[in-house]
């Protein structure tokens, strides 16, 4: 959303920026649901209880004719395999393994040269991140592979954990639902479209999660879905509070791994257990935790390698734009050849995702804020990294492309105070943003001294009641 659109939204009354939810919300659904989803995953459901023999020969047929279509139908890989071709070599494009990872500069730099050229990418959906590394991404998907993702979801998140359909759900994310500075809720609107009630993670403050947990209550909420992060900060103040009215079937985390201490406090909070989930908008691997508490891969997305602890993975749902061996930046454990889960289901497992965690960075009344992609959304930075040096200040490390500006630092700003309040910001060029010890670029790094830290993030908690 562009400023002047974003500012004209954020003047709305709290009910008509409910409507434009809702609008915006009927628009996904169409997006996300059409005739064949009933179908789709109730097909999702009966896979669930292949065999070992069933996986292998449907993975091996859809991954030939992937391989196939991204090594004749799409540009960057058609010019590879010519390439090759041309210098002698007669590797054969059908194995696997003799395709290369896949770096995401290259999908960053040119993303188009990635959809097949059967494809016309304005009856497609975009989707933009900018991933755990500070790169901004576009991903292009057909309305068939949207639906088919989001039947996968269905089936493997609510329908393995016993949601009715229809049931209302809040999901605390990284959307400004009303601008960051402001003190008086709601924080959040209501989709009807979507049964969701989306909650800004920009406003967690202490003193201000009473006002969430009224609005779970007021809602009729029945499931759960957001950061690790932020559902534990609203786990915490139900306990602090006492406040046992709030009962869910299920709360799911994503984004980032959830730690014992987060799932233990979710868990008692709303009185439900707490699932993990993994994913990514590059759609090619997602995986979902089951009732016996191990993550299962979905394999209809994607196969998954692992290579010194990195995963590599190879896209088979969207054949639109397909993503061979694409270095994730995420770093996991496979579960040992031949390891079974007592859930009974023949889908291969994860031991663990290990490198997906982002800094939380802190603000001066004590929110707590994950989700700063957009802040790069539309921008011209080859990579960048968001580093909180005290509460009052940032400093932005950024590598510019052609197009960086005055008008482009003065944006990011102003993106940045949306969502953190009056910070003073500090830009550093560089040619490439420092790497982690582990070679991974830290999008956000949060270096505030543990005394500021406790000290912003202590606030008395009280049971306010609000309008919705």
């Amino acid at each position: 959303m562009n400023r002047f659109l974003l500012g004209a939204y954020h003047r709305l009354p709290a009910p008509a920026r409910s409507a434009v939810a809702t609008l915006r919300g009927l628009y996904l659904r169409w997006w996300r649901y059409g005739p064949d989803s009933e179908r789709l995953v109730r097909e999702t459901l009966e896979r669930d209880r292949w065999s070992r023999d069933q996986w292998r020969r449907w993975l091996e047929e859809r991954l030939a004719r992937q391989l196939e279509r991204a090594a004749t139908r799409v540009p960057y890989y058609r010019e590879y395999w010519t390439a090759r071709r041309r210098g002698g070599d007669r590797a054969s494009w059908e194995l696997l393994e003799n395709w290369p990872i896949l770096e995401k500069e290259p999908l960053r730099a040119e993303p188009r040269a990635f959809v097949a050229d059967d494809c016309d990418i304005r009856r497609m959906a975009l989707e933009q991140t900018s991933g755990t590394t500070g790169k901004p991404l576009r991903i292009w998907r057909s309305r068939r592979t949207v639906e088919a993702l989001h039947a996968l979801g269905a089936a493997r998140t609510r329908g393995w954990h016993g949601v009715p359909a229809g049931a209302r759900w809040a999901r605390l994310g990284g959307q400004l639902v009303v601008p960051a500075s402001q003190r008086q809720p709601p924080f959040w609107v209501w989709n009807a479209a979507l049964r969701q009630l989306y909650m800004s993670t920009y406003h967690l403050a202490p003193d201000l999660t009473p006002h969430y947990l009224d609005a779970l209550g007021r809602y009729g909420i029945r499931f759960l879905s957001g950061y690790a992060s932020s559902l534990h900060a609203l786990a915490n103040a139900a306990l602090e509070l006492g406040r046992d009215d709030l009962r869910m079937l299920v709360a799911f985390t994503s984004a980032e791994p959830v730690g014992n201490h987060q799932r233990a406090a979710i868990s008692a909070a709303f009185g439900c257990a707490v699932r993990e989930t993994y994913g990514m908008t590059e759609s090619v691997a997602w995986a979902s935790e089951c009732e016996a508490g191990r993550l299962h891969q979905w394999p209809e997305v994607g196969i998954v390698e692992v290579q010194d602890g990195e995963l590599i993975c190879t896209g088979l749902l969207n054949a639109d734009m397909p993503l061979i061996r694409y270095r994730t930046g995420d770093r996991g454990r496979l579960a040992a050849p031949g390891s079974t889960c007592t859930c009974g289901r023949a889908l291969p497992l994860l031991e663990a995702i290990e490198g997906r965690t982002t800094d939380v960075l802190l603000t001066r009344d004590g929110r707590q804020v994950f989700w700063l992609n957009p802040v790069w959304y539309g921008m011209p930075v080859r990579e960048a990294q968001i580093v909180q040096e005290t509460i009052d200040r940032l400093r932005v490390r950024y590598a510019p492309a052609p197009g960086f500006a005055a008008a482009t630092a003065r944006t990011v700003v102003e993106r940045l105070r949306q969502r953190l309040g009056e910070v003073e910001v500090v830009f550093e060029e560089v040619l490439e943003v420092p790497r982690a010890a582990n070679g991974k670029l830290r999008a956000v790094v949060c270096n505030v001294p543990l005394a500021e830290r406790e000290a912003a993030l202590v606030r008395p908690l009280t049971s306010p009641k609000s309008p919705s």
